[in-house]
């Protein structure tokens, strides 16, 4: 088996030399916690979300002044090969459509007071068709993730990770394939909505990539390397800086979840500081989750990606972290405890 490149070595010791979270401060919050008026236990994983909030922040009292969503922007050569329902140009339009407020990212977005970056990835250069080709070289992964990196310099205090990609649900599929086994069949969905002859050609697509590439398939950053895509990568880079700027992560969707797939595959304990927003429609995404041992939050039956639902996932958190600050405690309010 070929060695992995040099040009991953840092980011295999960032997964792997990952910061603990803080369980003292949990323990603030698990205080304040058994004073609120309610009984314990009552709010679920709302109270479940303001302890992680806790964990990963560091902080005894969690905050959420500045909540943010990124969506990783990235054309992929497969497209190419018919997999996907829409042109290629709906990248970049959607693109424009975020910036400009029409899309329903900007919207969840707008109401709930997150704020939105998009970044594209050099949407005029298409990776290569994984098909032919690996996607991307070492040097040009390793570089994306390290640009990915640069999501959390604005200081969120959570970070929501979504994507815009035609073909790119194509590309996910060709790395759960590769990284638990099996054939396009297994891990490839409707995607954008293809018809039964798009299905077709999608995982097509997928097993000849798995099959032009099987000899350099043994590390998770070749994975990427050769079936993912740069916004995959970015979310990766993205996923690894937040754990060490301690800023809690929420993952979007089918898509969004390979990157996180990546980086569990490298060091499982590397993706404790993210939440799962929603389990989407495309029916290999909750096969996903259970290989990485994740409940998802929401189920809603949505497949669009763009964030949406890490957004979703943001609004709860945010709605947790208020209920645990602002409901009255039993003192304050006068409230009879528990009888024991």
């Amino acid at each position: 088996m070929p060695a992995l490149n040099p040009a991953f070595a840092d980011i295999v010791e960032l997964l792997t030399a990952v910061p603990d979270g803080d369980e003292a401060a949990v323990a603030a919050v698990r205080r304040r916690d058994a004073e609120l008026t309610k009984p314990a236990g009552s709010l679920g994983r709302l109270e479940e979300l303001v302890e992680f909030l806790a964990r990963w922040q560091h902080r005894q009292t969690p905050r959420l002044e500045n909540p943010m969503v990124t969506i990783f922007a990235g054309n992929h050569g497969v497209a190419d090969q018919g997999v996907s329902a829409f042109p290629q140009d709906v990248t970049a339009q959607m693109v424009a459509n975020f910036t400009n407020g029409g899309a329903a990212i900007s919207q969840i977005c707008g109401l709930h007071e997150i704020n939105l970056r998009v970044f594209e990835l050099a949407l005029e250069l298409p990776t290569g068709d994984i098909t032919q080709e690996a996607a991307l070289d070492d040097q040009m992964c390793a570089a994306t993730i390290a640009y990915g990196m640069e999501a959390v310099a604005g200081k969120p205090d959570i970070i929501g990770l979504g994507e815009m990609g035609i073909g790119n649900t194509t590309v996910a599929a060709a790395i759960f394939a590769a990284l638990y086994g099996g054939t396009g069949a297994d891990w490839a969905g409707r995607g954008t909505g293809v018809d039964d002859a798009g299905y077709a050609r999608k995982v097509n697509a997928i097993d000849q990539a798995l099959t032009l590439h099987q000899d350099a398939l043994d590390h998770p950053l070749s994975i990427l390397a050769r079936l993912g895509g740069r916004e995959v990568a970015a979310m990766l880079g993205a996923l690894i800086a937040a754990r060490h700027q301690k800023v809690p992560v929420v993952i979007d969707g089918y898509v969004a979840t390979a990157a996180a797939a990546i980086a569990h595959a490298v060091n499982p304990e590397a993706i404790d500081h993210c939440l799962f927003a929603h389990v989407t429609s495309e029916g290999a995404h909750a096969r996903v989750l259970e290989h990485m041992g994740k409940a998802p939050l929401l189920d809603l039956g949505m497949r669009l990606g763009e964030g949406t639902g890490a957004a979703l996932g943001v609004v709860l958190a945010k709605t947790a972290l208020h209920l645990h600050t602002n409901m009255a405690t039993f003192d304050s309010a006068s409230v009879s405890r528990r009888l024991d």
